[in-house]
This record gives structure tokens, C-alpha cells and sequence, in this order.
């Protein structure tokens, strides 16, 4: 027999292939889905709840695919073939994303707006269709593909790529958590410069090409292994079976069985059954498990937005909304080895029986807690940001008396609230933003220009010019157009920090205007008709703090990542871990299935919680996730104090040696129930009965 460590060595080169291919479409999953409500909002226009209820329906179509994969690969093409075609299929939609994100395709007018938002809403969607296609179809396949590389004797081995193979899942969601971020940050195009998407998109779907080439380059070195059925939809027969087996002989003249599983008796041997009731038993605890994964989640939506109105300003480093995701890799590899050696063994040699079941009521309990945590850092930026009200009508009215100007700002998704000039005098003019912040401004008016901006793209900004003659102003790469007289500019973006503004008129006469921009601020410049070119020209321009600058710091966004964090190592880990001791050694992909399926459900959860809520506060929102999940924290705990353990192999034992006589009995039932079925009821009812009294000694699993 060759030695099991010259067995790896000779065949370490495909194991490489399998895990720079996970590396790669874990990279290229997690970098895209890191930037995609930021995608929604800022790019496709959407707003928070439509944002949110998108992004959820990808996440959770990404964890119902997997039991499709897993199918088709078991039933038809195999591991292999499965994985190679799905990753074609998760490549083009990566690749159509990245071509969605070109806002130059349809910019016919070259104002850095897409004219045709519609052909980037449907490209959109057919990209992410075919990315939940392939990453979830790929998911069960590629970890079982690289367990088949190994040979019964090379556990160790086996148990050594799997740690590497979780590590290159975590490095590569980590790094692109931050950098996608920052090639997002980026501005690009043809016409005009904007945040770069299609390159946030386009790095992912080059890695997903890597991943693919990487992958069919190790084809002649796998251990390939055929089809052989799947064991989920054996276990999905035979549950099938047993129901409408137990429907047929629901009234009172059958004699009943111990477990409602008896019932595919008839058709499925003891051992399948047994199983089947083991898994059964552990799928009945996972019902209240969606509602942890739907608060979960929301940290790529919820809080990601919620990260959007915070001040990102890290002294030398400036974070972005999306890099916030960042935080809960980094804690995960702290965590986990914080836990295994240091607090679970505190807990045991305090003598408490801290079982599986416990852990997980923890984690469900510590996740709640940072929606709560959430909901608080809420309350904080209501308080530091202005909500101001959609104006849908009007642009520039001038009303009867020939002295007053009335402006609106419209399209602007949070207006500006409405100025009411009277010039020649002085001018005592208060205004209130959303009735939270008040501002307060005099001075001597003439007909002036009025430039209005707010900083890092919660708004949309553009100027009044009332000068007498034509005006250009420009800062960085931003212009906002040659505005005569009396017209209003297009909407622009001012990042926060420090913004040189550039004024001309068509003399080439030029004023630069330095302002130092807060976060999350809101200014109003006044230019007034006696402004003059030359020396000293900024002295005359005024400015009005509309919006104070958003103080409250993305750093109050840790505890909550943390205390969801903490409750992710307790229940998810552990939760795998119960499942795979209380599950059947052939039906750990079931348990698997119905894992990820928990996750499906908890991001459908989000979308009825949040289309049927409504409600107007989103600090409210993040109480009512946190009450559902500790009212199903209660349910749960509830369940696990009635769960009994079990020994999965002490069960099978039992029945790893069938009597060849009952199998016999089995067969010739199971011909007479076939034959019998063009007779009355009343000789199908004897031939059940007959097998019926015999009593199963099993007891109630």
C-alpha cells in the first residue's frame, strides 16, 4: 500500500487548482454583493425599502439554488461537469453586471446621467439571475468535489484541505470586502466621471474568469466520480410516501403506528426510515432558525445604508459605507479561536452543561441585541441628519410682485427646502430642514446666485444663477455647466473635505472659492450681482449653513457588527456542529440543504417584515426585527429543553442487518398492494391490515 503522505504529495497540484477556484468565486461573489444596495441606490436611483427588498431576493435566491445544484449534480452530470457549467453560467452574469454599471451606454447627452435607466434595471436583473444561478448551483458541489480527491485512509489529509479550503472562503471575502469598496470609490467613464461600478463589477467577474480557467486547467488530475443518485430526494420520496400512505389510512378501523414515518413501511426499508426519522428530528428545530439569518443579512442593506449617513473620517484613512462589512470577517477569525479556547472552557469548568442547542439560543439572543445596538446608533443619526421632504413641483416661480423670488429644487430626492427672497434691503430669513435643524441668515440682497450642494451623495445638488451674465463653476472633476441667467444648473456631488471652486464668466475672468465641506453637510453660496472678478473676489460671496455636518462616526457601527458577530460564531458553527452529530452518515448534505435553506427563508423574511411594516422610522424597524427574533429566540429555547440527543450510529447499527425473511415479506406485500389495485377497498384495507399487526418496536424519534 503506498503511504497516505505520498498519496497527497503526489496529488497536491489538483487540490491547489480546487481551492484558488474557491478563492477566486468566493472573491468574486462576496466583492460584488458588497457594493450592490450602494449599486441600487446611488446608480439605479432606487430608494432604501426597494433597495433592500432587491437586494434580500438575491441573497435569497443565491441560497435556494444550491439544492438544485446539488441535484443535478448527484442525479445527472456529475461534480465536475456540474461545477464547470454552472460557473460558465455565474461568469457571463458577472460580466453582464459589470456592462449594467457603464453609465456612458445610454448618456446620449453626455450629462453623466443614463437616459435609458430601464435597459440598466433589466441588465441588472438578468446578471444577478444568472449569478444566484451559478454561485448557488456551485456551492454544495465544489467542498464534496475536493473531499473526493482523497482516499478512505486519508482523513488527515482530508481534514487538512478543508481547513485550507474555509481559509481561502474567508481570505477571499475578506479582501474583497475591502476593495471592492474602494474601486468603487473610484471615478470613471467616457463623458463624465462618476463612481466607478462597472469597475467594482468588472474586478469581480475578471476573478470568476480566473476561477473557471484556474479549475478546467486541473480537469486531467481529478478523481471523477459518477452520479449515483441524491440522497435528498430519496429522503423527499420516502417522506412523500409515508404522507400519503398515512393520509390513505387516516380513519379509525387502521391500527396506528408508533411514528407517522412508519407509514413508508411498505415501501422503504427500516434503516432509510430510521434515518429519515433522525433527520426529520433535527429539520423540526430549524424552523425558527430563518428569523437569525433575516437580521443577519441586513448587514450588507440595512446597515450598509445606515452607514452611508455616518461620518467615515478615520483621520489619515477614510472609510467607506461598504467597507463597514469588513468588520465582521476580521472578528470572525478572532473570534472563533476566542471561543474554542477561552470561553467554552471557562463555561465548562464552571460545571454549566452548555449544550449545542444553548449556544445557538445565545447566538439568536446576542444578534437581537445588535439590532438593538443598531436601532440606538439609529436615534443618533436622526438626530445629526436633516430629513427633508420631496418637492415634486415647480423649478423657479416668480410670483405677481416683480421683488420676490420663490425657488423649488424638485428632482432632488431630499429637497432643499423652499427660499423666499425680497431683494434691495436687508433681509432676516429663517428656514428649518425637516423640522429638525434650523438656519438663520442676514445680510444686504441683491439678485445674486445661489449655489446648493450637500457632500459624499446623499443629495443631488445644482445653482440659481442670477449673476448678469453667464457663469461657470467647477470643482475637481465635477461641472456644474454653463448656466445663464435666471436657469438653473444640473445636479452635482461635492465629496466632503476640502472643495476649490472654480467660477467663470465668458470673459475667462475666474474666482477660486475654497470651502472645507463636512460630512454630511449642506451649504448654500450666495453670489451677489456686485460680486467682482480679481483679487480678493471670495470675500464677497456669502455662505449659509444649511445641514450641519454629520458627526455621529462609523466607528458607533462596531458594537453592533461585534455583538452580531459573537452571535454568528455561537450559532452558526455550532449549529453545523449539532447537525452533523445528530444527523445520519449519508445524509449530512440533507441537513446541509435544509441549513441553507434557513438562510433562503430568513432573507424572505426581511422583504414581508419590511414591505408589510412600513414603518416610518427606520430605528423602528430595527426594534421590530429584534422583538420577532427574541420572541423566536423564546420558541426555540422552548423546543431544544424537550430535544433528546441521539447516537446516530448506535441507530443504524440496529438496523445494518435486515432479516432476509422480512425483506421477503416486504416484497410480496408490496406485489399484492400492486396487484390489488384494480380490486375493492375493502381487500387493499385487509392486505394493510394483515402487515399492520405486526407492532413497530421503534420508539418515537
Amino acid at each position: 500500500m503506498v503511504p497516505p503522505e505520498s498519496i497527497l504529495t503526489d496529488r497536491h497540484l489538483d487540490i491547489f487548482f480546487i481551492v484558488v477556484n474557491e478563492f477566486c468565486e468566493r472573491f468574486s461573489y462576496y466583492g460584488m454583493r458588497a457594493v450592490l444596495v450602494l449599486y441600487f441606490k446611488y446608480f439605479l436611483k432606487w430608494d432604501d425599502d426597494l433597495a433592500t427588498t432587491i437586494y434580500h431576493t438575491f441573497v435569497a435566491f443565491c441560497y435556494l439554488t444550491p439544492i438544485l445544484g446539488a441535484i443535478i449534480a448527484d442525479s445527472w452530470l456529475g461534480k465536475f461537469k456540474t461545477i464547470v457549467y454552472l460557473s460558465i453560467v455565474y461568469t457571463l452574469g458577472q460580466i453582464v453586471m459589470a456592462i449594467s454599471a457603464i453609465h456612458d451606454i445610454t448618456d446620449t447627452n453626455k450629462d453623466g446621467i443614463p437616459e435609458n435607466m430601464s435597459f440598466h434595471v433589466a441588465l441588472s436583473m438578468v446578471g444577478l439571475s444568472l449569478i444566484a444561478l451559478g454561485t448557488g448551483g456551485i456551492k454544495p458541489c465544489v467542498a464534496a468535489f475536493g473531499g473526493d480527491q482523497f482516499q478512505d485512509h486519508q482523513e488527515k489529509q482530508r481534514s487538512t484541505f478543508f481547513s485550507i479550503f474555509y481559509l481561502s472562503i474567508n481570505a477571499g471575502s475578506l479582501l474583497s470586502t475591502i476593495i471592492t469598496p474602494m474601486l468603487r470609490a473610484q471615478e470613471c467613464g467616457i463623458y463624465s466621471q462618476q463612481k466607478c461600478y462597472p469597475l467594482a463589477f468588472g474586478v469581480p467577474a475578471a476573478l470568476m474568469v480566473v476561477a473557471l480557467i484556474v479549475f478546467i486547467i486541473g480537469s486531467g488530475m481529478y478523481n471523477k466520480t459518477a452520479p449515483q443518485g441524491n440522497i435528498l430526494v430519496k429522503v423527499c420520496k420516502c417522506i412523500a410516501f409515508a404522507i400519503r400512505n398515512r393520509y390513505r389510512h387516516r380513519y379509525s378501523q387502521f391500527s396506528q403506528r408508533t411514528h407517522w414515518m412508519d407509514w413508508a413501511d411498505e415501501k422503504y426499508d427500516k434503516l432509510l426510515i430510521a434515518q429519515v426519522k433522525m433527520v426529520v428530528k433535527v429539520l423540526f428545530l430549524y424552523i425558527p432558525l430563518p428569523m437569525f439569518w433575516a437580521l443577519f443579512d441586513q448587514q450588507g442593506s440595512r446597515w450598509t445604508l445606515q452607514a452611508t449617513t455616518m461620518d467615515g473620517d478615520f483621520g489619515l484613512l477614510t472609510i467607506q459605507p461598504d467597507q463597514m462589512q469588513t468588520v465582521n470577517p476580521i472578528l470572525i477569525l478572532v473570534l472563533v479561536p476566542i471561543m474554542d479556547s477561552v470561553i467554552y472552557p471557562l463555561i465548562s469548568k464552571c460545571k454549566l452543561n452548555f449544550t449545542p442547542l444553548k449556544k445557538m439560543t445565545v447566538g439568536m439572543f446576542l444578534a437581537a441585541l445588535a439590532f438593538i445596538a443598531a436601532a440606538l446608533v439609529q436615534l443618533q443619526i436622526d438626530v445629526s441628519v436633516t430629513n427633508i421632504k420631496k418637492l415634486t413641483m415647480g423649478q423657479l416661480v416668480k410670483p405677481n410682485s416683480p421683488t420676490h423670488i420663490l425657488i423649488y429644487f424638485p428632482e432632488n430626492p431630499a429637497a432643499v427646502p423652499i427660499r423666499h427672497w425680497s431683494p434691495g434691503k436687508d433681509h432676516q430669513h429663517a428656514g428649518q430642514t425637516g423640522g429638525r435643524l434650523s438656519w438663520r441668515l442676514k445680510f444686504s440682497l441683491q439678485p445674486f446666485t445661489v449655489l446648493t450642494y450637500l457632500i459624499v451623495c446623499v443629495l443631488f445638488h445644482r445653482f440659481f444663477n442670477g449673476y448678469s451674465s453667464i457663469l461657470n463653476i467647477t470643482t475637481g472633476t465635477l461641472d456644474f455647466g454653463s448656466t445663464v441667467k435666471n436657469k438653473m444648473s444640473t445636479y452635482a456631488n461635492v465629496p466632503h473635505g476640502e472643495a476649490k471652486f472654480h467660477i467663470k464668466d465668458n470673459a475667462g475672468n475666474q474666482c477660486d472659492y475654497s470651502l472645507t465641506l463636512g460630512f454630511g453637510s449642506s451649504y448654500t453660496l450666495l453670489i451677489p450681482s456686485t460680486f467682482k472678478f480679481g483679487t480678493n473676489c471670495e470675500k464677497s460671496i456669502n455662505t449659509a449653513l444649511d445641514i450641519k455636518p454629520n458627526s455621529f462616526h462609523m466607528a458607533w457601527q462596531i458594537p453592533q457588527y461585534f455583538l452580531i458577530t459573537a452571535g454568528e460564531v455561537v450559532f452558526s458553527v455550532t449549529g453545523l456542529e449539532f447537525s452533523y452529530s445528530q444527523a445520519p452518515s449519508n445524509m449530512k448534505s440533507v441537513l446541509q440543504a435544509g441549513w441553507l435553506l434557513t438562510v433562503a427563508v430568513g432573507n424572505i423574511i426581511v422583504l414581508i417584515v419590511a414591505e408589510a411594516a412600513k414603518l416610518p422610522d427606520q430605528w423602528a424597524e430595527y426594534i421590530l426585527f429584534a422583538s420577532l427574533l427574541l420572541l423566536v429566540d423564546f420558541l426555540f429555547a422552548f423546543m431544544a429543553y424537550f430535544y433528546t440527543y441521539i447516537d446516530p450510529a448506535k441507530i443504524e447499527a440496529q438496523f445494518a442487518h435486515s432479516d432476509p425473511k422480512d425483506k421477503e415479506k416486504k416484497k410480496s406485500l408490496e406485489m399484492g398492494r400492486k396487484d390489488s389495485d384494480g380490486n375493492s377497498n375493502s381487500d387493499r384495507k385487509s392486505s394493510y391490515t394483515s402487515h399492520n399487526e405486526k407492532k413497530d418496536v421503534q420508539s418515537r424519534m
